[in-house]
């Protein structure tokens, strides 16, 4: 069975000491706290759950809810909202196989990507929004790793959440993380450009998050 999955965090209060309990600024009160970050079916059913910092991003645990639930869930569209994205996570769903599909905030505001200089008359209604151009030749020179890595993932060797913060934590110039974010901004821009045309998958979005918070 195919099905479509959303993700995403609760912050709960923890009174007692706690490994990935603390401080978050972002919240009211001085007690510390943990965040619950939860995968639900469309049957609203939690699969996979994980306690992680409150300080955390979510979207260090995706690739590890989608791709280690160990159900039998067939998970072909996975929704988040804003936390939970990064270019490199569309870079690794789609090596991975899962249709990444999150609700960002300020979407009218994102850079979108184009691989060669789109001509600005035939894309006169477009070109104002397409002003990045994608790096092909990081891509190329990298893809044989950026394989490798996402082989790694697949067959359980390494985490996803253990890859996202060691890439999230490399400098800019690190080429492993630079080609798989460039090849996320090109599914990024490709989720865009449906998202802003497809009526129905802006409401499967829509639903799949409201069920992940109920």
């Amino acid at each position: 069975m195919v099905l479509h999955h959303p993700s995403d965090g609760m912050r709960v209060q923890i009174g007692v000491s706690a490994l990935n309990s603390e401080y978050n600024p972002h919240y009211s009160g001085t007690k510390k706290g943990a965040t619950m970050y939860r995968f639900t079916s469309d049957q609203y059913a939690t699969f996979w759950v994980n306690i992680i910092s409150s300080n955390a991003r979510d979207t260090l645990h995706i690739i590890d809810g989608i791709h280690y639930h160990e159900t039998d869930l067939c998970i072909s569209e996975h929704y988040t909202d804003t936390s939970g994205y990064t270019d490199q996570v569309f870079g690794l769903c789609h090596l991975l196989g899962f249709k990444f599909a999150p609700r960002i905030r300020d979407i009218s505001d994102m850079q979108l990507f184009s691989i060669s200089r789109l001509d600005p008359y035939k894309y006169s209604n477009i070109k104002d929004i397409v002003q990045g151009k994608i790096n092909v030749n990081i891509i190329r020179e990298n893809y044989q790793d950026v394989l490798r890595l996402a082989h790694s993932i697949k067959e359980g060797l390494v985490s996803g959440s253990l890859i996202m913060s060691k890439l999230g934590s490399y400098a800019r110039q690190n080429a492993l993380a630079t080609a798989l974010r460039e090849m996320g901004r090109i599914e990024k821009t490709v989720f865009i450009l449906e998202y802003i045309m497809d009526k129905a998958l802006r409401r499967r979005i829509q639903r799949g998050l409201n069920k992940v918070k109920l």
